[in-house]
């Protein structure tokens, strides 16, 4: 058996910011097309009127306060609010491929590695760009990496089921190196026309090196162990998929297809989830809630994130235990936990114990608890 430890972490931060005023200045604009558009609907009570939205609503539900996007022209369009990507061809690296490479870059520099000693890589994220053939072997290629590749969805929780799957398979031999990229465009399946979810995701890129700790060249994180859970809930749901076309309203714009969540069923349900795995998976490894030096969480929900910290620790988190990094990139799936973790970590003294915890749909929660070496 081999000791496998995280050596590298990269992150790809898209060049384009969306601020909530402008955000809600093309959102209102939208509302006001809406209304005029289908006014003797609303008045006849057919079609219900939609409301503006407002900065100070968006920061006191979510803590937002910006978002980066891959391209924010469409998306403040108020009569598309989409973004604009062209059409690429086969011949061309896929999108989630191209911003992966640019996460795995300074991941695989940190790291001392090329991608050529990767024999593993795992592209873990909410959303693919199409079934196949799998976006993983497509950056297993472009990387120039060995062995084998997947793709894999557990929604907002993929980084640590990807962590946990390749830490598994470096214990057990069966690979040396693996790198778990999060190629998040969540920018395109937001519905940016639904005031109580608009202001929610931005796009981001992250990427994680791990290699057995005898390997290690620099400094890196012992993976003590990983634990995850799901259960099986509509409460945050997608339904667009290959078989779209074949249902009896076929293309319609239907709202399911897009991003949805019962917003406060979910809070209700996954923040006390989230906590007791936490804390037993804590008490499994013998290490107590008062010896956690970090919680690097996934980035959903400013007002989840304080009450997890609380049930955890017993007390109020300081920042520097539990870092947010949600104010500037918003919600990005699987890669929220991964920024944190990136930018907040640094500062730590070997032998202390933090934990990666991401959680969101199926209800999905993955937890990696890492020990600095």
């Amino acid at each position: 058996m081999h000791q496998p430890a995280i050596s590298g972490t990269g992150v790809f931060t898209p060049e384009h910011v969306i601020t909530n005023d402008e955000l809600v200045e093309s959102f209102n604009k939208h509302v006001d097309l809406f209304n005029a558009e289908n006014a003797e609907a609303i008045e006849a009570g057919d079609v219900a009127a939609k409301e503006y939205s407002s900065t100070g609503f968006i920061e006191k539900a979510s803590g937002i306060k910006q978002r980066y996007v891959l391209e924010k022209e469409g998306i403040l369009d108020p009569a598309r609010m989409y973004p604009r990507f062209r059409q690429r061809s086969d011949d061309e690296p896929g999108i989630m491929t191209e911003i992966a490479l640019k996460a795995c870059e300074p991941a695989l520099a940190q790291a001392g590695l090329t991608g050529s000693d990767i024999d593993l890589v795992i592209c873990a994220a909410s959303n693919m760009e199409r079934a196949y053939p799998a976006v993983g072997i497509e950056i297993q290629n472009a990387l120039q990496a060995n062995g084998f590749a997947f793709d894999m969805n557990v929604a907002c929780s993929s980084a640590t089921f990807g962590i946990q799957a390749a830490a598994d398979m470096i214990r057990a031999g069966s690979v040396r190196r693996a790198i778990v990229v999060n190629p998040e465009i969540t920018s395109g399946h937001l519905e940016w026309r639904d005031r109580d979810c608009h202001f929610i995701f931005g796009d981001v890129a992250t990427a994680t090196v791990l290699e057995r700790a005898e390997d290690a060249k620099g400094a890196h994180w012992l993976v003590r162990s990983a634990r995850c859970a799901t259960e099986f809930s509509n409460n945050i749901r997608n339904n667009n998929g290959f078989l779209r076309r074949n249902r009896p309203d076929g293309m319609a714009d239907r709202r399911d297809m897009q991003f949805m969540q019962n917003g406060r069923k979910v809070f209700k349900e996954v923040v006390p989830m989230v906590s007791e795995h936490m804390l037993q998976h804590l008490e499994s490894e013998g290490v107590s809630p008062d010896q956690l030096r970090r919680m690097w969480l996934h980035q959903a929900n400013k007002g989840m994130n304080d009450f997890v910290g609380r049930k955890v620790l017993g007390r109020e988190p300081t920042p520097e235990e539990q870092p947010n990094i949600l104010q500037d990139y918003a919600n990005t799936s699987s890669a929220g936990s991964i920024i944190a973790f990136a930018k907040h970590s640094d500062a730590m003294q070997p032998g202390d114990y933090g934990m990666i915890c991401s959680f969101g749909a199926g209800y999905s929660v993955g937890s990696v608890l890492l020990e600095r070496a």
